[in-house]
């Protein structure tokens, strides 16, 4: 499938271009000035399954030549014990497939590339009838110091056993609570105005937490600067930074920050309207918040050192299901939707399209003359380059077949790699490699997001 002419003959001239730059496995290149950071996340449970959507390392290998950190996600914490521990020990250890291992020999073959461990990342989660009445491990942990430590001894002994460089903090605090939004514009930016801050509480131990996970991240940093491993936060989605990061003081013990400035508005979330999910300005009649920019400012003011911090760009859509009630425009924000858009082929996740699969959505040779479920969406761009892209269907007379979906795409991501060179921030970090087109089933090129990310930061 062709995501188009246009972006076809980009790719070439970005192919081209990247010669002429002599930007080599090793990741070097004639550029002047400091190596921009591109931090790849990889899922590791894209390698369980089937179809389509299964990421081997023969499919991970052609995307470690634009990497210069490799994220492997995810491990986790055991509760009770506090032990960082693999989520799946028949994937990851060596009793198993032994996963970690193969990812960290990769070394061998891309000695540039540095490959971390992630914990967290929202993917930790807890399944059973009494899951959601749980307490959250992650606040529990920080509140025991001799769970604390279990955890540092536990994370240590898995990035040293298995060849890791260091470890990604992805930490699960809780998260901000979105506001139901009733009616217009005016009553939009009302409901969300004090999400950033909350009238709800987030936590209400938040200021304890902030000093007890600087304090993790200290004593983290102390046991792993005799062996030079590297360290890193990673901010997710919708928590509230004010609340937990102490940024001046976690900045004295972390390699760099990335930050997931991202998923502002998500099906699961915000199951009756449908907004971009990613901008990089704010919008107009929204929480000013929800925006890259407003994330990006808020750490460079609070003493970030803007060479320490990494944009978080997604490679996937938030699709949602129009209705009979949506309108016709599809301009966002989109009233009346639901949570109920088809799921991806290859993805099987409920409310997320992998970038393949929203590229099969819009307009190409297969789908041209397709009617009701099979047709292409219409593809609205951003001309201004500030909010992102979108397309959608609208629903049929019987109220089916309507969808809308914002999503990430290679032009959007290429904008965000700009703007952190106009910032000199320190790089990119890419939400992940299994959900940009790593078969090229799109383009026909390989990783078209992370190519362009890639060759804007270099050029």
């Amino acid at each position: 499938m062709r995501y188009s002419v246009v972006s076809s003959l980009l790719l070439l001239i970005v192919g081209l271009s990247w010669a002429q730059n002599k930007v080599s496995p090793a990741g070097s290149t004639t550029s002047i000035g400091p190596q921009k950071h591109l931090v790849c996340y990889y899922d590791s449970s894209s390698f369980v399954k089937e179809g389509l959507g299964k990421m081997v390392i023969d499919d991970l290998e052609p995307a470690l030549q634009f990497c210069t950190y490799l994220v492997y996600g995810y491990a986790g914490i055991e509760r009770d014990s506090y032990k960082a521990v693999s989520m799946n020990q028949n994937l990851d250890l060596d009793l198993g497939k032994g996963l970690y291992r193969s990812v960290t020999r990769l070394k061998r073959k891309y000695p540039h590339l540095k490959v971390l461990l992630s914990v967290g990342g929202d993917k930790d989660i807890e399944t059973g009838e009494d899951a959601k009445d749980l307490p959250n491990k992650y606040l529990e942990l920080l509140e025991n110091p001799t769970g604390r430590m279990r955890f540092i001894n536990t994370a240590y002994a898995l990035v040293k056993t298995y060849g890791f460089d260091g470890l990604d903090v992805a930490w699960q605090f809780n998260k901000n609570k979105p506001k139901k939004v009733h009616s217009g514009l005016g009553s939009l930016w009302k409901g969300f105005k004090k999400t950033f801050t909350g009238d709800h509480i987030v936590d209400e131990n938040a200021e304890t937490h902030k000093e007890q996970y600087t304090a993790l991240m200290r004593e983290l940093k102390n046991e792993f600067r005799p062996e030079n491993l590297l360290l890193s936060a990673t901010v997710l989605p919708n928590v509230n930074s004010s609340l937990f990061y102490d940024v001046p003081s976690v900045m004295n013990y972390v390699d760099f920050v990335n930050l997931a400035a991202f998923d502002f508005y998500t099906p699961e979330r915000n199951p009756e309207l449908a907004d971009l999910p990613a901008p990089l300005y704010p919008l107009p009649e929204r929480n000013p918040e929800f925006s890259v920019d407003s994330q990006v400012q808020y750490w460079l003011r609070q003493g970030c050192p803007a060479s320490k911090l990494n944009v978080g760009v997604p490679t996937y859509g938030r699709p949602w299901k129009m209705t009979d009630d949506s309108g016709l425009t599809g301009v966002p924000p989109v009233p009346k939707v639901e949570n109920e858009a088809p799921q991806g082929p290859n993805t099987l996740i409920p409310g997320l399209y992998s970038w393949q699969e929203v590229c099969s959505l819009l307009p190409n040779t297969n789908n041209m003359y397709s009617k009701g479920a099979d047709a292409p969406l219409a593809k609205v761009l951003d001309p201004q380059k500030k909010s992102g892209v979108y397309a959608y269907r609208v629903a049929d007379k019987k109220g089916k077949n309507g969808i809308w979906v914002g999503y990430e795409d290679p032009d959007t991501g290429a904008e965000k790699a700009g703007y952190v060179k106009t910032l000199n921030l320190g790089g990119i970090a890419l939400y992940d490699l299994s959900l940009d087109d790593f078969r090229g089933l799109c383009t026909g090129d390989k990783y078209p997001i992370l190519r362009a990310v890639k060759y804007r930061l270099v050029n």
